[in-house]
């Protein structure tokens, strides 16, 4: 059922229990004691009090129900230890949510699926397989939803069934995606003041983030980014002040996330800019575009390296003499950023006749333009927004708002091909704004 191959006796044993778990009928009980790695046991005689069945609430909308018999407490007489390489290769193949379900077993299970050597290697299998997220921001709610990333769908009528996930309150305001983690902060079109968060899709998780060390609260700015050397979460975030009737961003802080007391730290940022919320996580360095002040367009794009946590600047504005349009994307690039935007227009419509591609390598900026063909007009009928790129050939759009059918477009810039891919799933929230990210992954750490 889970679509393990060959598997052996031992694996079985596995199987059985997680099976049981989650409750997939037509499956004997097997103890819980069947999991636990290296560990010899003996036969136990002790007795069980309760038979009714408890339940628990494990979050994300689950809940587990179960009933405990004698055959659950103690050991069968043809028992043995299980390598924990293997009970990690099993549990690391089975989705997040019945992750979440398993945890709340035992604590023998919950121990082992919160070790960082199995997180890690949940982590590493699923960014072999990336989805696509989708934010519906929903009167007084965000709805999130996943789907598998198709990989170059051939025809438009290819289908991929959504995934509901969860959902979280609109007086937040979502500043982007790292790793399988959600950035939040207070929404300022409601004034609201709320503290900053990081939540988890994948195991229901939010940490309220500790306020800046601040005398001033114009606004905050944040991003989340990874730093794969040392495993580790970063927020880095800032301050809004004004000075002679502008905004700025100042009292540059860092936190980082996993560590017993979040506190955060000032880093020295000597260059003054107005941070803007178009920003990207790549190879352990966040990059995000700015501008010399709130009235201006962005004209540079800042990077901050999550290790050795210093700035430095790469100037757009001066190189080209030209700001950014409002269509321009943040774009991993085959693990080089890369700005995409629509060349003609500040949307990206029917109307748009080519797309440019600023490529950044060794802080200097390479053009490439792509103009599209005249089937363009035929297909696109709406307002469309640039979610990211596949590989380095197939850019991908979704329309900033969804209606039925809903669906995201593939662009190849090589063949100058079109495919529409249909989503299914969210047809109860035609006419909603969407956030389109790609590239997520389930993640199954806890902070």
């Amino acid at each position: 059922m889970f679509g393990f191959p060959s598997l052996s006796l031992n694996s079985l044993f596995v199987l059985k229990s997680i099976k049981k778990v989650i409750r997939i009928p037509n499956m004997d009980l097997c103890n819980n004691h069947a999991l636990s790695p290296r560990k010899n046991y003996t036969n136990s005689s002790e007795s069980v009090s309760a038979m009714k069945p408890r339940r628990q609430n494990v979050g994300v909308g689950l809940t587990i129900s179960r009933r405990v018999t004698r055959s659950m407490t103690k050991l069968q007489p043809n028992s043995f230890p299980i390598p924990d390489e293997l009970v990690f290769e099993i549990f690391s193949r089975l989705p997040s949510k019945t992750i979440a379900r398993c945890r709340c077993a035992c604590k023998l299970w919950s121990s082992m699926l919160r070790r960082q050597d199995f997180t890690d290697s949940f982590l590493t299998k699923s960014c072999a397989r990336p989805q696509l997220l989708f934010a519906c921001e929903d009167d007084s709610k965000y709805i999130f939803f996943s789907s598998p990333q198709p990989e170059n769908p051939e025809e438009n009528s290819y289908v991929v069934a959504s995934n509901h996930l969860a959902r979280f309150p609109s007086s937040y305001s979502l500043f982007g995606c790292t790793y399988g983690f959600l950035c939040f902060g207070a929404n300022m079109m409601l004034n609201c003041d709320s503290d900053e968060m990081i939540w988890n899709p994948s195991t229901g998780q939010s940490l309220t983030l500790p306020r800046l060390n601040s005398r001033l609260r114009v606004g905050v700015d944040s991003y989340l980014g990874y730093d794969p050397v040392a495993k580790q979460l970063k927020v880095l975030s800032m301050n809004r002040s004004v000075a002679s009737g502008e905004l700025f961003s100042v009292e540059h802080q860092v936190l980082t996330l996993g560590t017993k007391n979040l506190s955060w730290r000032l880093v020295e940022c000597c260059v003054p800019h107005f941070s803007c919320r178009k920003w990207i996580c790549i190879g352990g360095v966040l990059y995000y575009t700015a501008s010399v002040n709130s009235s201006s367009f962005s004209s540079m794009v800042v990077c901050f390296d999550l290790r050795s946590e210093k700035f430095r600047f790469v100037n757009f504005m001066e190189t080209f003499s030209r700001a950014m349009d409002e269509s321009t994307t943040l774009v991993n690039y085959d693990g080089r950023l890369v700005l995409l935007m629509s060349e003609d227009s500040s949307n990206v419509t029917r109307s748009s006749k080519s797309f440019d591609l600023w490529v950044l390598q060794d802080d200097e900026w390479s053009k490439h333009v792509y103009v599209l063909p005249p089937s363009w007009k035929d297909v696109v009928t709406e307002i469309m927004c640039i979610s990211g790129m596949v590989g380095t050939s197939e850019i991908v759009l979704s329309p900033r708002f969804q209606y039925v059918p809903s669906y995201v477009m593939y662009y190849n810039v090589e063949s100058k091909t079109i495919r529409k891919v249909g989503i299914q799933g969210l047809e109860a929230f035609q006419g909603s704004r969407f956030y389109t990210y790609l590239n997520y992954v389930e993640n199954v750490k806890f902070l």
